[in-house]
C-alpha cells in the first residue's frame, strides 16, 4: 500500500511539474492550449521576414479567430472528407515517412550505387569519344549501303589528309546531338552503347581515329578524346547523392521500412495505420514536429470551413456584391481618370467601326460573345483586350482614350487596325464589377469578420493574461 501510495504521489509531481514547464496559455471551446503551442505558432507567424509583426497580445486574439474556425470545421465533420484526409495525410506523411529512414540508410545506398558503377566498368576506364555518323535507314538498300559507304570513305580520307575532326563532324556529321559539339559524346563505360561501338572506341588510343566501320545505324568513324579512371567516392559523392534524391530515394527506403513493419505485426495493418501510429509515436517525443502536424490538420480545415462558408458563397453572391459597392463606394474612389472598356485590333480596317457598332447597346459582359459569334466564328477576325485601364497601362488606350501625344499605336501582329470602345471614368468605378477582384476580396473580408464575431458568441474561450506575459519570457 505504501508502495503505491508513494508511486502516485511521485507521478503527482511528475505531472505538476510538466504542467508548470507548459503551462495552459489560453482554453479556447474548452481545449487547452499550451504556452508552447502558443510560442510555436506565435515565432513562426512572427519571424524577422513577416512585414506586419504583431506583438504577443495582438498575436492572441488573432490565435483564438484562427481555433474558433478550426472548432467550427471540426462540429461540421470537415475532418471525416475523403478529399480533406488525402491532403492532409499528403502534407503530414512527407515529414513523417522522412523520419523513418535509419541514420546512414541514404549513405548506404550512395556506397551501393558507386560500387555498382565500379562493377559494370569491370577493370576498365571511361572513354569519352567524339564520332562522325552518315546514316542508314532499317530499310537501306544496297545502293544506300554504297553511297554512305562512298561519304564515310571520303571523309576518312579528308581526315588523313589533315582535316580538322570536329570541323568536319559539325558539317558532315548526321548525329544532330553532337554535330554541333565538334561530334564530342559523353563520358561512356561498358555495356552503355552499341556494341560495334563500345568495341572500336575501347580498341583506340587517346586522339586515335578509328577506321570507318558499319553499325546497325550507319557507317560511323570514333576519335578517342578522352579516357580516365573512375574518380573515388568521395569525388563523386555529392553528385550521386544529388541523383538518387532526384529519384526519391528517401520515399524509397521509408517505404522499404514501412513494408519491414507491415511484415513484422501480427495481424496485417495499412500503411495509413502505420503512419497513423508512428505520428504518434515520433509527435510524443518532438514538439516541433507535433506542431507542425497539428498545422497542417488546422490550416487544412480552416481553409475547407472558409471556402464553404464565406469565400465561396461570398464570391458568388452578386446581388450582395453589388450593394456592398454601392455602400462603400467612396472607398473605390481614385485619383485619376480610368478608362472602362476595350481596345481590340482587326485584320481589316473594314471591321474597326462595325465592332463598335455591335458592342455599343449591350453590357460589357455580353461584348466578347457577341464579338465571337459576329466576326470570330469562322477565324479569328478580331482580337479584343476588355478591362480597367489608367494611364501608362497600354500605349493604344493611351493614344486613342487620354490623347497622350506621344503614346505610339501598337498594333498586334496580324491585326493592324487598332480600335477602342467604352467610356472614361474620372472620379471612380461606375459599378462593382469595374473593380471586381477588389471588391469581392473587401465583402469577403466583411463576411469573415462576421463569421468570427458569430463563433466567438457560440464557443467559450479564454486567455489567461498571466501566463501570456511568460510567452518568450520563462
Amino acid at each position: 500500500m505504501k508502495k503505491i501510495l508513494l508511486s502516485l504521489a511521485l507521478m503527482a509531481v511528475v505531472l505538476t511539474s510538466a504542467a508548470q514547464d507548459d503551462p495552459v496559455v489560453m482554453r479556447i471551446g474548452n481545449v487547452p492550449i499550451t504556452r508552447s503551442e502558443f510560442e510555436y505558432n506565435y515565432n513562426k507567424n512572427n519571424s524577422e521576414s513577416v512585414i506586419d509583426k504583431k506583438n504577443i497580445e495582438e498575436y492572441a486574439q488573432l490565435f483564438v479567430n484562427y481555433k474558433l474556425k478550426v472548432l467550427a470545421a471540426l462540429d461540421d465533420h470537415l475532418d471525416t472528407l475523403a478529399s480533406y484526409q488525402k491532403e492532409f495525410r499528403t502534407y503530414r506523411d512527407q515529414q513523417i515517412r522522412s523520419l523513418l529512414v535509419p541514420e546512414g540508410a541514404k549513405e548506404a545506398e550512395c556506397r551501393a550505387y558507386y560500387d555498382g558503377m565500379l562493377a559494370r566498368l569491370d577493370g576498365k576506364q571511361l572513354l569519352q569519344p567524339a564520332h562522325i555518323l552518315i546514316r542508314l535507314a532499317q530499310d537501306a538498300t544496297e545502293a544506300d549501303h554504297v553511297k554512305a559507304k562512298a561519304t564515310i570513305d571520303s571523309v576518312y580520307q579528308a581526315l588523313k589528309d589533315g582535316a580538322d575532326f570536329a570541323e568536319l563532324a559539325k558539317k558532315v556529321s548526321q548525329d544532330p546531338g553532337s554535330a554541333g559539339r565538334g561530334g564530342t559524346l559523353s563520358w561512356i563505360g561498358p555495356n552503355q552503347v552499341m556494341k560495334e561501338f563500345e568495341d572500336v572506341a575501347y580498341s583506340l588510343e587517346l586522339n586515335e581515329i578509328s577506321e570507318p566501320f558499319l553499325m546497325p545505324i550507319g557507317y560511323d568513324i570514333i576519335k578517342l578524346v578522352g579516357k580516365k579512371d573512375l574518380e573515388t567516392y568521395e569525388e563523386l559523392h555529392d553528385m550521386i547523392m544529388k541523383y538518387l534524391d532526384s529519384q526519391g530515394i528517401e520515399q524509397h527506403i521509408a517505404q522499404q521500412v514501412i513494408d519491414s513493419i507491415a511484415g513484422q505485426e501480427g495481424e496485417q495493418k495499412t500503411i495509413e495505420q502505420i503512419l497513423d501510429e508512428k505520428t504518434e509515436e515520433f509527435c510524443a517525443k518532438d514538439n516541433e514536429l507535433k506542431y507542425l502536424v497539428q498545422e497542417y490538420h488546422d490550416g487544412l480545415l480552416l481553409f475547407e470551413e472558409c471556402s464553404r462558408r464565406i469565400w465561396e458563397p461570398a464570391a458568388k453572391d452578386t446581388l450582395a456584391l453589388q450593394a456592398y459597392f454601392k455602400k462603400n463606394k467612396k472607398q473605390y474612389a481614385w485619383d485619376e481618370p480610368h478608362y472602362s472598356g476595350m481596345v481590340y485590333y482587326c485584320k481589316d480596317a473594314a471591321d474597326v467601326k462595325p465592332v463598335q457598332k455591335l458592342v455599343k447597346k449591350l453590357p460589357q459582359d455580353q461584348w466578347m460573345g457577341a464579338i465571337r459569334k459576329t466576326f470570330n466564328e469562322d477565324s479569328i477576325m478580331v482580337r479584343v483586350e476588355r478591362r480597367l485601364f489608367k494611364k501608362g497601362d497600354n500605349s493604344n488606350v493611351d493614344r486613342l482614350v487620354f490623347k497622350v501625344k506621344d503614346a505610339e499605336l501598337k498594333p498586334v501582329k496580324g491585326y493592324p487596325h487598332v480600335g477602342v470602345f467604352g467610356k472614361v471614368l474620372k472620379k471612380g468605378p461606375a459599378q462593382w464589377t469595374d473593380v471586381s477582384s477588389q471588391v469581392v476580396s473587401d465583402y469577403q473580408r466583411l463576411k469573415e469578420d462576421e463569421f468570427v464575431a458569430e463563433l466567438r458568441k457560440r464557443y467559450p474561450f479564454e486567455i489567461d493574461e498571466e501566463i501570456l506575459k511568460t510567452v518568450n519570457n520563462h
